[in-house]
């Protein structure tokens, strides 16, 4: 009795250790300060930050040399027995990819296509950014809501082109529409690189921020996916005084309260869970288990390449159209669904289109932005620019929308997301992957004018 009396002030130093960073973990970092940054090259300098009309315009140059080369390309290895798409794309597929582009990609209508939209540039803290920008035609009764719409890696603003007209046009029903702003982030496309570290989502988020300004919106609404949904995350957390409500097809949790929460649901999946997620309680067991975690480790090598290396893999990307296609299209498969690394075409003719996958690939190709675009990794996850990571910790409290798809590569319960969306109001569930834009636009369309009709009515 006497022994255990000893002990107990042992036992109490891990308990309160315990205890300490818990409550150290849990609570929220200070808001980081952010500056108005040059990111051009060479010293800050005044650039005449008129809006310019802009037009998709290849040169010969440009196309002849990529007709050359993907009619030199040498031999492709061919795969291995059984391997499907689980090595990469299989090379019997990106043969198919290869011919299609050569002979039936028909680049003067593509350009036509890609032009059908009114197209910007404009200069932000030194950078050219470019932006597509619509603004719907309807009767003043119907309210217009400015919405800035974000895409991610591997994707483009072409990802968008076929939501832009839905979102512009009045649904049924709805007393409002969008206006539409979907710019290149900052080293995509016809977007200009930054020519200094430090371009993550928290920087992104200021150069978005100003661009809105310059459009003559103090307030708008925000909507992303991929890294744009890390960027109107960050936005909404920065400047809750502009951005009004915040709706994403992938919201992140990157909280030790939501890590905690997660676990809990993982271990009982049916604990606080609504009657409608009970039916998809298997999704919610995902962080504790295995074949998951190792999925994800298998699937995540181009992260960390990218985190670490990314101009060493720019410069073969850059160099071979066809080895960039099969970068791209390899992630096109394997994050729209898992099962279909195991099938011999990846769906992708079925799912996208293949003159829609190769409209993708042109816009890095033929802006040589394959490098700059895979910098946004490295430059997030650097300890150099502890912003990122502190304004991830911090909750978002203006109205938040989810839009869930089945096989993206996050998904959490409603109790988790509250933790980093106090103010959510909305969090549906679908069938789809990770590009819900190009793959269910309708479904992605009706979320959205569904998220919007819900603030409207606060």
């Amino acid at each position: 009795m006497v022994g255990c009396k000893c002990l107990m002030p042992i036992m109490a130093i891990p308990i309160a250790l315990v205890w300490f960073w818990a409550a150290k973990l849990m609570k929220e970092p200070s808001m980081p300060a952010y500056n108005e940054s040059w990111w051009g090259p060479g010293e800050p300098r005044y650039i005449d930050d008129k809006i310019r009309p802009f037009e998709i315009s290849v040169s010969d140059e440009i196309l002849k040399d990529l007709k050359y080369r993907l009619e030199h390309t040498l031999p492709l290895q061919p795969a291995l027995k059984g391997t499907k798409h689980t090595y990469g794309i299989n090379t019997n597929l990106l043969q198919k990819v290869l011919h299609f582009w050569k002979n039936e990609y028909n680049w003067t209508e593509r350009e036509a296509y890609l032009n059908q939209f009114p197209q910007f540039l404009v200069n932000i803290q030194g950078l050219d950014i470019h932006f597509i920008h619509v603004k719907p035609k309807v009767p003043k009764s119907i309210k217009v809501l400015p919405l800035l719409i974000l895409h991610g890696w591997v994707g483009s603003v072409r990802e968008m082109y076929e939501i832009i007209p839905k979102l512009t046009t009045p649904k049924q029903g709805k007393n409002f529409v969008f206006e539409v702003i979907v710019p290149s982030l900052p080293g995509f496309a016809f977007s200009d690189g930054a020519a200094k570290k430090g371009m993550g989502s928290f920087n992104s988020s200021v150069v978005m921020k100003n661009l809105m300004k310059r459009l003559g919106f103090e307030r708008f609404y925000v909507q992303g996916t991929d890294w744009g949904a890390s960027i109107v995350q960050a936005m909404s957390v920065m400047y809750p005084d502009k951005v009004i409500a915040m709706h994403s097809n992938m919201c992140i949790v990157n909280m030790f309260k939501g890590y905690v929460t997660n676990l809990i649901y993982a271990f009982y999946p049916t604990f606080l869970l609504d009657e409608e997620e009970l039916k998809s309680a298997h999704m919610y067991t995902q962080s504790i288990d295995l074949s998951v975690w190792f999925y994800r480790i298998e699937e995540t090598g181009y992260f960390h390449l990218q985190a670490t290396k990314p101009d060493s893999l720019g410069v073969a990307l850059r160099d071979s159209p066809i080895g960039l296609a099969a970068y791209l299209l390899e992630k096109f498969i394997t994050l729209t669904k898992a099962s279909y690394r195991g099938i011999d075409d990846g769906r992708l003719e079925e799912t996208y289109g293949m003159t829609a996958l190769i409209d993708n690939i042109m816009l890095y190709w033929i802006t040589g932005s394959i490098t700059t675009s895979m910098r946004i990794y490295a430059e997030h996850w650097s300890s150099e620019f502890p912003g990122n990571f502190d304004v991830d910790g911090i909750s978002i409290q203006v109205p938040a929308g989810c839009a869930r798809f089945e096989h993206d590569i996050v998904f959490y319960p409603k109790a988790v997301l509250k933790v980093k969306y106090p103010n959510l109001i909305h969090a549906s569930f679908y069938e789809a992957g990770h590009f819900p834009a190009l793959e269910v636009p309708d479904v992605l369309v009706d979320d959205i004018f569904e998220f919007f009709d819900k603030v409207m009515k606060l």
